[in-house]
């Protein structure tokens, strides 16, 4: 193999102190997508914004990086619902400037294998209907009902995700009326939920076929997260032209046009609270930032675990609040270079969901009891295929990418060891779980046999190194239904000065993530300054 070679991909300006051009009106600790939209927007009304990310590259989670010629995106496989003027698409044409372009996926752009059956998710509303209908002709009544539910979901969501602005007091006196607007079944599992539309495994299997997507088999997963990335279905997916890095690269000129900078190698030590109010934050190499409004995206765990002290987090309260919730899973990656571009080698837009059976919850007990058990779901990506502009980039290659669930609890011995430096021992138990991996993509595209030029594979202690989730959690916080009844996931703190964003305010995904970011912005602002700009946003034809 290969030796690794750094990345040329590096979004963001590199972090010295006396880099700083301080006073900020705002310091956002993380450059994922939630804290890069939150920045945006402050910047829009004239905020000038210190973004502060501990990675060489910005973006999180839609970063991207390159390796001996090949390119590869680490969390952004797809994007659902912005092919039209929906209020995704038009948060993301604001905070990009309009440089953001997208690639239609194909029609079929998800493809489940369930043990020895294979079905496809075909995008559009009437069609994706009218495919599960020939599979399923008996379950047609259950099929409509079902895609009303998701309908009923996105008419209740701006109800639940207003309610995460208001004060506690004000949710006290909400909570009858929104009780009203926002179905209990919202917060119900997904197996519970679709338990009561069919008794047909097989159907369920298909429906949930997705649930890789937000870390939780049917038993255990919130229906409302579920629905939320089953809508998809109803308008397509779709891949940002240029690779995922361009999400971050076309951002950051917004947040500059105020004075605002995204600082990388930017390590925080920790939050500045004094007297109970927040006063700023405290750089890795001692240099203080002053600012009264820090927003961190960076994960409740991180924020309340590692930011701040703990006699603050207990004076908060929120050292219970934690125990209430869990990180979610952690994963393994494949990376796959290609000599030879996506339509010589039979490349789809299509993405492969793999699974031993239609049983999801007794797959996913029997691998976190027993690692030699079959993977419980394996995602198969091809990103070159998706990107009209990867030709351009990088001629007569392609990439693959390969995601599977992982227990950080197998990684654990090696995680106080550097990266590159973890021995023999962490790299041929790595190299083997990789093999399983590829043995995957070789069963459903035996054409690639031969044809991989390179590869690499990473590990949850990959996603602790250069992401600071300190379990490698893919989706933040477990998207459970106990993690939606909590209403102090919200953008306020008790700790004035003090915001959150990201996954964990709102939901998971990218989408999730950014919406969490407008939430946030609009809290600070308050309705009097964010209701003009929500208007330039979301009221344009």
């Amino acid at each position: 193999m290969s030796a690794l070679t750094p990345s040329t991909i590096r979004i963001g300006r590199r972090y010295r102190a006396n880099r700083l051009a301080g006073p900020y009106d705002a310091v956002v600790i993380g450059s994922g997508i939630g804290g890069l939209t939150t920045a945006a927007l402050l910047s829009a009304l004239g905020w000038k914004v210190c973004v502060l990310e501990q990675h060489y590259t910005a973006g999180g989670y839609t970063h991207s990086y390159d390796r001996n010629g090949y390119e590869w995106d680490v969390g952004v496989h797809y994007i659902g619902d912005v092919g039209t003027k929906t209020q995704a698409r038009r948060l993301f044409d604001f905070i990009s400037g309009g440089q953001l372009q997208w690639a239609p996926m194909d029609a079929e752009y998800d493809r489940f294998y369930i043990g020895d059956q294979v079905y496809s998710a075909v995008a559009g509303k009437q069609a994706f209907r009218d495919n599960l209908v020939t599979r399923f002709p008996r379950e047609q009544k259950a099929i409509d009902r079902y895609l009303q539910l998701l309908e009923d979901v996105g008419k209740a969501m701006p109800v639940a995700t207003m309610g995460r602005l208001l004060k506690p007091w004000q949710r006290k006196l909400a909570k009858p009326f929104m009780d009203l607007l926002t179905p209990s079944y919202l917060y119900r599992t997904t197996w519970n939920v679709l338990g009561e539309l069919t008794q047909d495994r097989d159907l369920i299997a298909v429906l949930c076929g997705q649930w890789g997507d937000m870390g939780l088999p049917p038993k255990k997963s919130a229906f409302l997260v579920h629905a939320l990335i089953a809508r998809h279905y109803l308008r397509g997916g779709y891949y940002p032209v240029g690779g995922s890095w361009r999400i971050a690269d076309s951002i950051i000129p917004q947040i500059r046009e105020s004075g605002g900078e995204v600082f990388t190698y930017a390590r925080v030590r920790r939050i500045v609270v004094e007297n109970g109010v927040t006063r700023g934050v405290e750089m890795e190499d001692g240099t203080r930032i002053d600012c009264a409004c820090v927003v961190s995206s960076a994960g409740v765990f991180n924020t309340f675990e590692r930011l701040l002290e703990p006699a603050v987090v207990r004076r908060a309260g929120y050292d219970k609040l934690l125990a209430r919730v869990t990180p979610s899973v952690a994963h393994l990656g494949v990376y796959i270079g290609l000599k030879g571009t996506a339509e010589e080698l039979g490349l789809p837009k299509t993405n492969f969901w793999i699974y031993p059976g239609n049983d999801y919850d007794a797959a996913a007990e029997r691998f976190f009891s027993d690692r030699n058990a079959p993977f419980p779901v394996v995602y198969i990506s091809f990103p070159s295929a998706k990107d009209p502009d990867y030709a351009r980039r990088r001629p007569g290659t392609s990439t693959i990418e390969i995601v599977a669930p992982a227990p950080y609890e197998w990684f654990d011995k090696w995680k106080d060891q550097p990266w590159g430096k973890r021995g023999d021992d962490y790299e041929a138990f790595k190299a083997g779980l990789g093999e399983r991996l590829m043995a995957y993509l070789y069963d459903k595209l035996p054409q690639l046999k031969g044809k991989v030029d390179y590869h690499e594979v990473s590990t949850p202690l990959s996603s602790a190194y250069f992401c600071a989730w300190q379990r490698g959690e893919l989706y933040g916080l477990d998207h459970d239904p106990q993690r939606f009844r909590e209403d102090w996931l919200s953008p306020r703190t008790e700790i004035p000065g003090l915001w959150l964003t990201g996954q964990d305010v709102l939901s998971c995904g990218v989408v999730g993530a950014m919406m969490a970011g407008m939430l946030t912005a609009t809290a600070i602002l308050g309705l009097r300054q964010s209701g003009p700009l929500m208007k330039r946003i979301f009221a344009s034809p």
